[in-house]
């Protein structure tokens, strides 16, 4: 029937578009649809109870924003969110894995200012305290990067 099959090309649409052009649109849609919720709750005479909802994986996107610097410089942007989410959990293996720790390095040779002197003076921090705790692996772990920032950035 007509009308009823997608557009021809709307999928390699998708594949072409950055990892920061589809949070944009998830974005938009999300807005959108709790907008319609919305009337249509007070169309009804209710209301919806507010409750927090847990944050779309910051560090999804924070990653998907280092490969995107990574990989595609001309349609990268810089976001002050990303950059901070990336400074602020780089010491936690979990959260970056080692592979990905790598490629932040690089990102980190282009810091500069008072992030560049925060990120040297935390790391420092790190480094004395983790001769507290000389037998505690991921201390020593998030210590060893913290030397490695320290030797980049100084």
């Amino acid at each position: 029937p007509v009308g009823t099959q997608e557009p021809e090309g709307e999928e390699d649409q998708e594949k072409a578009l950055t990892p920061e052009e589809k949070r944009v649109l998830e974005r938009k849609m999300k807005k959108i649809l709790k907008k319609e919720e919305k009337k249509r709750l007070k169309a009804e005479g209710q209301t919806k109870p507010k409750t927090p909802e847990p944050s779309q994986s910051a560090w999804k996107h924070s990653l998907e924003y280092l490969d995107c610097w990574l990989k595609k410089r001309s349609a990268w942007k810089f976001q002050k969110n990303r950059q901070t989410w990336l400074l602020q959990n780089m010491y936690d293996s979990e959260k970056i894995p080692d592979n990905v720790f790598s490629v932040l390095l690089q990102y980190l040779e282009g810091l500069c200012g008072t992030a560049k002197d925060i990120t040297v003076q935390k790391a420092l921090k790190l480094v004395e305290e983790s001769g507290d705790a000389p037998n505690d692996a991921v201390v020593q772990q998030r210590a060893q990067r913290a030397r490695e920032v320290i030797q980049l950035l100084s």
